[in-house]
């Protein structure tokens, strides 16, 4: 048996969880190289992009060790399409949780037979991977891929339910809610989906908030200075367990972004002038439907601005399944001659590398879905960003970044499209506040994007020696290491 302390990951499955674990894992291990990792992973029912990812990091990256866990036998029955689309939240958490016996079987095969267990770092849906944690008497660290401010928001959560004891309601869609976290009082509009949800979504992350104060620590993506607030009020709160913000994490070096338009879409920003495209991307999960293609690309064309726009073929009307790249094939899906119209100054593909092409001196603006991860991405680069949330937490993430700090471009803060545009009505964004919106965000030496500047920089130096994450890094490190590692099995297995 070796001397390395060993501590096994185990990230959601999706692009925004499991590139931010792995990059954290990085950095984990650079700062101690007597940290040994195991990832721990879950294929159910992924894009072929993410199988690629992790396809490369098990054939490349010698460092970690990555163990895929076969499906539960016997598998649990898929629920009912409609309880399904009503609170996929809890469905999602159900399907992870029933994972817990081959979690335990994995950690006494790949880890205590021959390493020392330091400690489990589980995203946060994986709450119940704590009873797991606690038979082996072995600490769990909890990995948040969002913001400090939403963190703040979970933890508040058991606080309210204990004097309100239900789900949030809608019934005044102009009231506010003051959450620690928040400079400013949050308008019911911006919160996420799942609070409202009386089908198990709102229980489903009042659980998994309940059970944060059990673990030894909260990992999360962010920097002080940039949330200074929310972190400042996580620190000072009784009911939340130590904090570590060690962000920003970033894909960096594009792992996370093979692909055969890659070369393709850089030769073709090689060729723009600094500063003059607008790039259009709303993540790797979803999808705009046609009638809110056919309004983006009148603005775009009525803008006059350059533009690289990823747009994801929707699934057939009515069918909960991922989109799918477009491979060129756009027919159905953008207005008549669009494309010949713009053909000298836009350009339209499927799947995009963003980190890629947000570092790309072409790029002046982004117009986003507002996933964190992105946040932090152009942040990273500084460039600014056009808000347009669709799902999750992103409504809140658009908030924090307009009316908390004044990083961002309003589009819209409260438009919703859980269900990718089918299933349910969708409100169209008119191509006037879309056109608005570009040349807000291109025209001109906006405050904003000064702002963006400004904590681009702050973004780099948080995260060297000296800087507010290399700090809390070094302290987590502390943490992890200042207590006995378990060797062997516990007599509870």
């Amino acid at each position: 048996m070796d001397n390395k302390a060993e501590l096994v990951f185990m990230p959601t499955p999706g692009m925004g969880h499991i590139v931010s674990m792995v990059e954290f894992a990085k950095r984990l291990h650079d700062q101690d190289q007597r940290f040994s990792i195991t990832f721990l992973l879950i294929n159910p029912f992924h894009p072929p992009f993410y199988n690629l990812y992790v396809e490369s990091l098990a054939a490349s990256d010698t460092q970690f060790r990555y163990v895929h866990l076969p499906p539960p036998l016997p598998p649990p029955p898929p629920p009912p399409e409609q309880l399904l689309l009503t609170s996929p939240e809890k469905n999602f958490s159900d399907f992870l949780e029933s994972y817990k016996s081959h979690v335990r079987d994995a950690i006494i095969n790949h880890v205590l037979s021959f390493s020392q267990l330091a400690g489990l770092v589980v995203d946060f849906f994986y709450t119940p991977m704590i009873d797991i944690a606690n038979e082996f008497a072995a600490p769990t660290y909890i990995f948040f891929p969002s913001g400090a401010a939403f963190l703040g928001l979970m933890l508040h959560l058991p606080i309210r339910h204990s004097l309100i004891g239900t789900e949030f309601t809608v019934s005044d869609p102009n009231s506010v809610t003051h959450f620690p976290s928040y400079a400013n009082p949050v308008p019911t509009s911006v919160l996420p989906a799942f609070l409202f949800n009386k089908h198990g979504g709102y229980t489903c992350f009042l659980n998994h908030a309940r059970r944060f104060i059990e673990t030894k620590g909260i990992i999360v993506n962010t920097f002080e200075e940039l949330e200074s607030c929310a972190v400042k009020s996580l620190l000072d709160s009784p009911e939340s367990p130590p904090v570590y913000a060690v962000g920003p994490l970033l894909d960096f070096a594009g792992e996370a972004q093979s692909g055969s338009n890659r070369d393709m879409i850089v030769k073709w920003l090689d060729e723009q002038p600094p500063s003059s495209v607008v790039f259009l991307c709303f993540g790797s999960l979803w999808y705009i439907c046609p009638p809110q293609l056919a309004e983006i690309a009148t603005a775009l064309e009525k803008s006059g601005h350059r533009f690289l726009w990823s747009i994801r073929r929707p699934p057939p009307q009515g069918e909960f399944e991922i989109p799918t790249d477009c491979g060129g094939d756009y027919e159905g899906l953008l207005p008549e001659g669009f494309l010949k119209r713009t053909e000298n100054r836009g350009m339209v593909c499927g799947w995009a590398p963003q980190t890629t092409v947000l570092r790309h001196p072409a790029v002046g603006g982004f117009v986003s879905h507002c996933g964190w991860n992105s946040i932090l991405e152009s942040l990273w680069v500084g460039v600014p960003i056009v808000t347009w949330p669709m799902y999750a937490e992103q409504q809140l993430n658009a908030f924090e970044m307009v009316v908390d700090l004044d990083l961002a471009v309003e589009l819209r803060l409260d438009y919703r499209n859980e269900l990718g545009g089918s299933g349910g009505r969708v409100e169209l964004v008119a191509a006037e506040e879309i056109e608005r919106a570009v040349r807000c965000v291109m025209d001109g030496d906006i405050l904003v994007r000064k702002r963006v500047r400004e904590m681009r920089e702050k973004s780099r130096e948080a995260v060297v020696e000296g800087g507010s994450s290399f700090g809390s890094l070094k302290r987590l490190v502390d943490d992890m290491l200042g207590r006995p590692l378990i060797r062997e099995k516990t007599s509870q297995i």
